[in-house]
């Protein structure tokens, strides 16, 4: 349909909306109800006159907006690597795992608990990797990631950290949402929805995805939930347009389409007027953002005129793919204003049953691909004076066995490890987190956390602590009642704030 048939169709329509035969269809309960209604507005105190009166807010759902308090951090990096990456060949080093490499698993470790594959007595696994303590700090990082090994010193580690979902799908949920069934909000929602955007050119929530699939939990992870889904993250592509239909169709200028949105947006506002609908705003605030966006994606997403030594820093190859070109992007897209930029890499599944989804092989060509990038955007990020307000998160969505895999009790050929919800580690670095601090511990096998546990609640908690809000006053009616992020959970994890 042409953009002139279109926009006639439009008049047409609001024509339609003014004519008896149309307002007697609409009253399908009748002229009596009509007045019956009239009557009970007459004497409360929402009517329609008030309803129209709205805040700056609600016709600017991603205007920017102030905390609870003053904030260490302005927005927010998580690079968060799917089908979780083993703790195990990264940053738990457990020398005396050397030790029981081979030997029948304690029958300790296996009583009353579920694991996704293991079945019967497994086999201990030693270490995958060797480990070196790097910078000032001394800590533990093995030689899977020699660049981000030297920046060490910038990060918090959390080593106890547990959940308790076992299955990629529900895990992922509930890192994301503090839940692991669908309907609840991502943290990225949340965030954008307490704080609004500091660019209204751009979407407040950005996800790119790198190692050619979704998470498993799928696009629910960036979802809006029960929020206004305005609130819900915009994914955008490393390669190609960036986002899909960005371009005009040939025979359409920017007049043109900007006169097809005023008169698409004038119904929606009368729609508005009528319904109260908060959808409809979104639907208004989205075409014009579309729009916007038509001149400031392209720039912001185009990493062609980025110099050649940042480049090399990141490892990048304009034009592909990849989790280093998405690493530059981040830093691109939070330089700009977006306020939550989330990166999803997948292929972090080291079960063991191929040679891709090995420890020795498939894990170790995952390393190389995300070591250099995530420590040039660290090193990027100060460099350019954004890390001090810029929080970046790293982190799967459970832990790795220190058992082997024994798919269905039986040997692999390849090595690989099972899902373990017990204990892993995540890292955070920037705005408002102490540099070089290790907290929480495992047992002499990474198979328990010991001491300092930490939970998914937690790590909301201290998120949204570090942007300037009170986790457990941050809320949102839904169904009778109020909602947040952490639920009826969740502690600000005070020991890894500077």
């Amino acid at each position: 349909m042409s953009v002139e048939k279109l926009l006639k169709e439009i008049g047409d329509r609001k024509a339609q909306k003014s004519t008896r035969r149309h307002f007697l269809f609409d009253c399908a309960a009748g002229l009596g109800t009509a007045a019956l209604g009239s009557m009970f507005l007459s004497g409360c105190s929402n009517s329609k006159s008030e309803k129209l009166s709205l805040s700056a807010r609600e016709l600017n759902p991603l205007a920017p907006q102030s905390p609870h308090f003053a904030a260490k951090a302005k927005r927010v990096i998580y690079l968060h690597m799917a089908g979780a990456p083993s703790q195990l060949e990264l940053f738990d080093y457990k020398p005396d795992l050397f030790k029981l490499h081979d030997q029948p698993c304690p029958e300790s470790f296996l009583e009353g608990r579920k694991f996704a594959f293991i079945r019967g007595v497994p086999k201990m696994l030693g270490p995958q990797a060797d480990f070196r303590q790097r910078g000032e700090s001394g800590a533990w990082i093995s030689d899977n990631l020699p660049h981000f090994s030297k920046m060490a010193d910038e990060v918090s580690f959390l080593k106890a950290v547990h959940t308790d979902q076992f299955n990629h799908g529900p895990a992922q949920l509930f890192m994301h949402t503090g839940s692991a069934r669908l309907g609840r909000p991502s943290i990225g929602s949340w965030v954008t929805y307490g704080l609004g955007t500091e660019n209204s050119n751009l979407p407040g929530f950005v996800v790119l995805t790198s190692g050619g699939k979704t998470p498993d939990a799928g696009k629910s992870v960036w979802g809006s939930g029960f929020l206004p889904s305005v609130y819900q993250g915009v994914q955008c592509r490393s390669k190609g347009d960036p986002v899909l239909y960005i371009n005009d169709p040939k025979g359409v200028n920017r007049p043109l389409k900007k006169k097809a949105i005023d008169a698409i947006n004038a119904i929606n506002r009368e729609e508005f007027e009528e319904y109260q609908d908060p959808e409809i705003l979104t639907r208004i605030n989205q075409y014009e953002m579309a729009y916007r966006m038509q001149i400031a994606v392209p720039e912001v997403m185009n990493i062609n005129d980025e110099p050649e030594y940042i480049h090399e820093l990141y490892g990048t190859e304009p034009g592909k793919e990849s989790f280093a070109n998405n690493c530059l992007l981040a830093r691109k897209l939070v330089e700009k204003g977006v306020r939550f930029v989330q990166l999803f890499d997948w292929g972090w599944d080291s079960h063991g049953t191929g040679e891709s989804g090995s420890l020795n092989y498939g894990f170790k060509n995952k390393c190389r691909e995300i070591d250099r990038p995530m420590s040039a955007l660290l090193l990027d990020l100060k460099q350019r004076g954004l890390l001090d307000d810029t929080l970046v998160v790293w982190g799967g969505e459970f832990g790795r066995t220190p058992m082997q895999e024994n798919r269905e009790g039986k040997e692999q050929f390849f090595t690989g490890r099972d899902h373990h919800t017990e204990a892993f580690t995540m890292w955070l670095a920037g705005g408002g987190i102490a540099k070089g601090v290790s907290y929480g511990e495992t047992d002499e096998v990474g198979f328990l956390g010991v001491k300092d546990r930490v939970s998914v609640h937690d790590i909301h908690a201290t998120i949204l602590h570090l942007l300037g809000y009170n986790h457990e006053e941050f809320t949102y009616e839904f169904q009778g009642r109020p909602f947040r992020l952490t639920d009826v959970h969740g502690h600000v994890i005070k020991q890894i704030l500077a």
